[in-house]
């Protein structure tokens, strides 16, 4: 095992397959909608082509990528995994402390089913409509896990490991959803959201550090309290944005 698995390859290919579970399973309810309501050759058909065009993407990304100078790429991917990690992270904080609604599939589900069913035109067009809806879903939220599987895996020439790790939860959430046949709305998506971007903003700011020059004290090791920062940092902002909606007058 080399000795920069704990530190670097395991929490790129977690950060990369949570990540994917989180895009994934909001992809899986727009898709499910499609095929219950029109079937499931458009909801194949168009989840297909979205799947065609995000590894196109990363095919050509992520080669490219190597033509860049290290520390410039590094820099790059480090500002980039930043801002990812803390938009997630925000998100994570303000829906954990009720200030945001946590995500709902079940009524992602009913409110997609109920706009494709008021859809009028010959069948034909309406499953037309309905591929694109399922390509547009699976595309948009795709498009995310792609961009940060491959800034995970450009900084330590990880790219092949963490789309292994995005292809591993694509897997999982199609299995199990193909076996409950319904949105999973169980999925702890806040919770994965908040852990996904602690990774991803201690892995943003040891990259941006590269990038610049920085000699970091235990070299890899760093990430660990770089995650701890991040971790306690997000849990005090949720505990005080919490306290402080409760008291803020309706």
């Amino acid at each position: 095992m080399p000795p920069d698995f704990w530190t670097v390859l395991f929490p790129a290919v977690t950060a990369a397959f949570l990540a994917s579970i989180v895009e994934v399973v909001e992809a899986f309810t727009i898709v499910l909608a499609v095929a219950t309501t029109r079937g499931w050759r458009p909801a194949i058909v168009g989840t297909v082509a979205a799947l065609a065009v995000l590894g196109l993407v990363v095919l050509i990304l992520g080669p490219a990528l190597q033509f860049i100078p290290i520390h410039i790429l590094q820099l790059f991917v480090g500002i980039l995994l930043l801002l990812f990690g803390m938009g997630w992270l925000r998100k994570a904080v303000l829906r954990s402390a009720g200030v945001l609604p946590l995500h709902d599939e079940i009524e992602a589900f009913a409110e997609e089913t109920a706009e494709l069913q008021a859809q009028g035109g010959s069948p034909q067009t309406l499953r037309w409509i309905a591929g694109i809806a399922a390509f547009k879903a699976v595309l948009l939220e795709g498009l995310e896990v792609a961009f940060i599987v491959v800034a995970v895996g450009a900084g330590k020439g990880l790219l092949w490991e963490a789309s292994l790790g995005a292809l591993a939860a694509c897997a999982l959430v199609l299995i199990v959803g193909a076996a409950v046949h319904k949105p999973l709305s169980q999925v702890p998506e806040n919770t994965l959201k908040f852990g996904v971007g602690v990774m991803l903003s201690a892995f943003g700011v040891f990259w941006t550090g590269e990038g610049m020059g920085v000699e970091w004290p235990g070299a890899d090791l760093i990430l660990l309290p770089l995650a701890a920062v991040f971790l306690l940092t997000g849990i005090a902002l949720a505990r005080a944005a919490r306290t402080s909606f409760e008291r803020s007058p309706a």
